[in-house]
């Protein structure tokens, strides 16, 4: 069974688009072997609505079985099962994952606000892995490709730079195949990180680069917490970062950068209309953030395109806080609800003054 992804070449420093990679398997009239894993029914509905004129696909690999136990090397070629780029993995990270769909936490109606915190669930440890993602993907995905930010190396700047394809996946959505491709996945890391030997297997070998460049910025690209829940069959996760702390006339500001991914398990198709968050300071400063949908858009979730990532960020003049909410969902039959943004803490190791700035 081959694994094939879309060739046609198309480029954007855009950080969505509206096309998707399409991805098929290849039976060559044979039968599908019985201990070959076969693709979700998201990766094999990803078809672009906006039809690219003369698209080639190639056959890029052959799908390996998907491990239910134990962890993928560095070097491990991937489909992502949801979003279908390809990928490689460059380090795993074991998060805690706080899965209120399991768990969930009575909330009151009350006027009075409250601050929810994952501290009331058990988290259950989940491997999770920072990878690479194909430059010839992401013109194609509905997520950012520019979603990992670092702040400025200088202490008084509050200056944001990303490295673009660079993502965290959960073990559950990796794809492996293999590749006898010498350079598999485009990206200008790839060759710094790996190189390829044919005879040996998997052929990708992490270099000492790679482990040289997670350590010094492990403080930054640390995945500990990951925030899941479910409403009305829209699932919602949520990752928060720490990315540091810079002064501000005098005054420190602490930040974070923060994932959220929206899946629609449901066949219906929704539309993100609204957002509503509520920022809570160790201060004691209780901030509501509202506008239409998120970073500029109002994505719609069908069953052919069922999710959507982005990212953004939040900046405190306390060490620690809370973010929780909700995002004001339409549905196609013209039913509105609310979808509830798991609670995340914010936290870092200093002490700061009281205050709070918020920016999305």
């Amino acid at each position: 069974m081959a694994a094939a992804g879309c060739m046609c070449g198309l480029y954007s420093h855009s950080w969505f688009c509206g096309s998707w990679a399409a991805l098929v398997l290849f039976q060559q009239s044979v039968e599908w072997p019985r201990w070959a894993p076969r693709i979700s029914w998201q990766a094999r509905a990803m078809m672009s609505r906006n039809k690219t004129v003369n698209q080639v696909l190639e056959t890029v690999g052959v799908f390996e079985t998907s491990k239910a136990l134990g962890k993928y090397e560095p070097g491990q070629l991937f489909l992502h099962r949801v979003f279908g780029y390809r990928g490689v993995v460059l380090f795993p990270w074991l998060a805690r994952l706080y899965d209120r769909d399991i768990t969930m936490c009575t909330t009151s109606s009350s006027e009075k606000p409250e601050i929810p915190s994952s501290k009331e669930l058990k988290g259950k440890t989940h491997p999770y892995y920072q990878v690479l993602v194909d430059a010839r993907d992401c013109p194609h995905i509905r997520a950012q490709t520019e979603a990992v930010t670092f702040l400025s190396s200088h202490d008084d700047s509050q200056a944001l730079y990303a490295i673009p394809g660079l993502d965290y996946v959960g073990h559950e959505d990796v794809l492996p195949y293999t590749s006898s491709d010498p350079l598999p996945i485009h990206h200008d890391l790839f060759q710094c990180f790996f190189t390829h030997s044919p005879k040996r297997v998997p052929p990708l070998i992490a270099q000492e680069t790679l482990q040289a460049w997670q350590e010094k910025n492990y403080q930054w690209l640390e995945l500990s917490d990951v925030h899941r829940e479910t409403t009305e069959q829209l699932r919602v996760t949520a990752i928060p970062f720490y990315m540091g702390v810079r002064e501000t006339q005098n005054t420190p500001v602490y930040w974070w950068r923060y994932s959220i991914r929206l899946e629609n398990l449901s066949s219906k198709t929704l539309q993100l209309r609204e957002r509503h968050w509520r920022i809570f300071s160790l201060a004691g400063t209780l901030e509501t953030v509202r506008g239409r949908g998120v970073v500029g858009r109002e994505p719609i979730l069908s069953k052919e395109q069922p999710a959507f990532q982005y990212s953004s960020h939040v900046s405190l003049q306390a060490p620690s806080g809370h973010m929780w909410g909700t995002f004001r969902i339409e549905r196609e039959d013209g039913y509105f609800f609310d979808c509830r943004i798991p609670p995340f803490s914010l936290e870092s190791q200093k002490d700061s003054e009281p205050g709070s700035e918020t920016k999305e």
